[in-house]
């Protein structure tokens, strides 16, 4: 009998009777001791503080109430059964789930590559994969929603736990026609006086570009914020200003026709990724990504 078991046996007990009718019918059914099926009676019957039971003849019969109750003990057991059957299976390690949160900018390649080296070894876990800014994705975190966020940042909260992974490195992105739009690095410095497109306030990249700025004492013109690098990239091509952004990865959809990008110098030009999870210990499965993650971090470079 496990832990688990042993919690609920005089409930399962208390049901059983109910289904049979009959202590002894219970207990065949159980594989218990007819004894131990009556202390479970009694030890039901005196938490819940009714009577449950009445003697009948040389033994027991439940009463009204005590027939309510197990009605009721057999469908919250049968809910109880399949809840525990759904999360041993999802703590699995190779039959299990995991819930990853990941920025949007993390969504066409690093991600993708993460999951696909960890399946290679355990096919058959799940994967819940939540996009969003880096405060939603922490919240989400925090809240029990996800076992593990990639982010940048990499935050300062109590109760989290991060292991920085990379530093990526930081781009200017300008419309192809773009008299900078040439090879090599550039400083913040020459395109201070640009209007800029950025993220909205609240994503990890909008963050970064405003340490930037006030590491070289720049204060952006800002015409146009976004919620996803290709949305921004899409506004860079069409010339409406010059964006902030994490190089783009080789391969995807991410380099965007018409818009040349220019790797930037000076401090603040990097942002660091982590993978972050709460002060606890992961399910197991959670754990076993996440050690490929240390080991394959370089999918998260350009």
């Amino acid at each position: 009998m496990d832990d688990v078991e042993a919690l609920v046996t005089p409930w399962r007990v208390l049901a059983a009777v109910g289904e049979t009718g009959h202590v002894t019918r219970a207990a065949d059914l159980l594989g218990l001791q007819q004894p131990t099926v009556s202390r479970a009676l009694a030890r039901v019957q005196r938490a819940v503080g009714v009577p449950l039971v009445v003697p009948e003849g040389r033994g027991i019969r439940l009463t009204a109430a005590g027939r309510t109750l197990a009605d009721v003990a057999g469908r919250a057991l049968a809910d109880l059964d399949r809840g525990v059957r759904t999360v041993r299976d999802d703590d699995a390690v190779d039959t299990g789930r995991v819930s990853l949160g990941f920025l949007h900018t993390l969504g066409a390649a690093a991600v993708p590559g993460l999951v696909r080296a960890f399946r290679r070894e355990h096919p058959g876990v799940r994967f819940q994969l939540h996009q969003g800014a880096a405060g939603a994705v922490l919240d989400q975190l925090t809240a029990g929603e996800v076992d593990l966020v990639l982010t940048s940042p990499v935050p300062d909260r109590p109760g989290l736990l991060s292991d920085p992974l990379v530093e990526q490195p930081l781009v200017v992105g300008f419309p192809e026609d773009h008299p900078l739009a040439v090879p090599g690095p550039v400083d913040l410095a020459a395109v201070a006086d640009e209007e800029f497109v950025l993220f909205e306030p609240g994503y990890g990249l909008r963050e970064a570009a405003e340490v930037l700025f006030a590491h070289h004492g720049v204060v952006p013109r800002v015409a146009f914020e976004g919620q996803d690098s290709h949305t921004l990239r899409g506004l860079v091509a069409a010339g409406l200003g010059v964006a902030l952004l994490p190089a783009a990865q080789r391969g995807t959809s991410e380099a965007f026709a018409g818009v040349v990008e220019r790797p930037l110098t000076g401090p603040a030009s990097t942002r660091v990724l982590g993978l972050v999870r709460r002060d606890e210990e992961l399910p197991r499965v959670a754990a076993a990504f996440r050690e490929v993650v240390l080991a394959r971090r370089d999918v998260l470079l350009p």
